[in-house]
């Protein structure tokens, strides 16, 4: 599952700047490659804020591009936020740990933060 920092760069087609191990995985063709729609929901917030720009379009095509299966957010993973520790305070961070945790799969992501849940089963895939 992309973290929105890797669909940020991948959507502004600097892949270069992801490591090797991640555009590896990534342009595998039997890597199932998933989204989640906090991931979406962050980056319209941070857009109209300004710490992103980008626009519907420019997501929905690397969507398209990159064959996503965006998740939705459910009652299941809002419950799994209930015991993830505090070593994140990010909300939207939060929410896509709980996400990946629920659906038992690896966050790709360059948070330094995210490791820190390695305890809670949390597989992160960086370099």
């Amino acid at each position: 599952m992309l973290d929105s920092q890797v669909l940020m760069t991948l959507a502004t087609e600097d892949a270069p700047a992801l490591p090797p191990r991640v555009r590896k995985l990534l342009s595998d063709p039997a890597t199932t490659r998933l989204l989640s729609v906090v991931t979406l929901t962050e980056i319209a917030i941070k857009t109209s804020i300004r710490k992103y720009t980008s626009t519907p379009e420019t997501l929905s095509q690397a969507i398209a591009d990159l064959k996503l299966t965006v998740l939705p957010f459910t009652l299941r993973h809002a419950m799994r936020m209930y015991d993830l520790p505090l070593h994140h305070r990010e909300p939207f961070d939060r929410m896509i740990i709980a996400v990946a945790l629920a659906e038992s799969v690896p966050l790709i992501s360059g948070d330094n933060d995210f490791p820190a849940y390695k305890e809670q089963g949390l597989s992160v895939i960086w370099k």
